[in-house]
């Protein structure tokens, strides 16, 4: 074989063979099954916008709900937990009930990001009309909006909402 044969067939080899020999998601980044499930036993209410679906963790996609210990005032001006809210929120949509997720992507902690539904029903989509969570997707923002004008979940109390959700417009 010549030495222009050669060069040109390991040319057209080595990246045949590089990936081959690399793995599918190079940085592990991806998640690779875009269909995650877990029966009723299997889900857990992380906070009001994460999940636990068997080993694996979802952020719900689109949303931002309250964190733990995030203070809220009713209108008695008594303050009370809005991310507790949240996460009781979501609780009530899940429980009992298997929960599907259709991975869309994967946030800055490595959790994968998902547009989740139980018993028929859109988790973020829900969360973010029943004013228990805010839009970080334009798609939920009108539904963000009619919870805010009808005074759903945290909003019930505008004065007394998470202080980033007060400068929402």
């Amino acid at each position: 074989m010549s030495g222009a044969a050669l060069l040109v067939s390991a040319a057209v080899a080595a990246p045949l063979l590089l990936a081959l020999a690399l793995p599918a998601s190079l940085f592990g980044s991806a998640p690779t099954d875009r269909e995650w499930q877990a029966a009723a036993s299997e889900v857990r209410i992380v906070d009001g916008e994460t999940l636990g679906l068997g080993e694996r963790i979802v952020r719900l996609a689109g949303i931002a709900a309250p964190a733990r210990g995030d203070a809220c005032r009713n209108r008695a001006g008594e303050t009370f937990d809005c991310g507790g809210a949240a996460t009781a929120a979501l609780t009530r949509l899940v429980t009992g009930r298997p929960v599907s997720c259709r991975i869309v992507g994967q946030d800055g902690f490595g959790r994968g990001l998902g547009q989740c539904e139980s018993g028929g029903t859109d988790l973020g989509r829900t969360l973010v009309g029943n004013g228990f969570a805010v839009a970080t997707a334009a798609t939920l923002r009108p539904a963000e909006t009619a919870a805010r004008d009808a005074g759903q979940g945290l909003w019930a109390h505008p004065a007394g909402a998470p202080a980033d959700w007060r400068t929402r417009n």
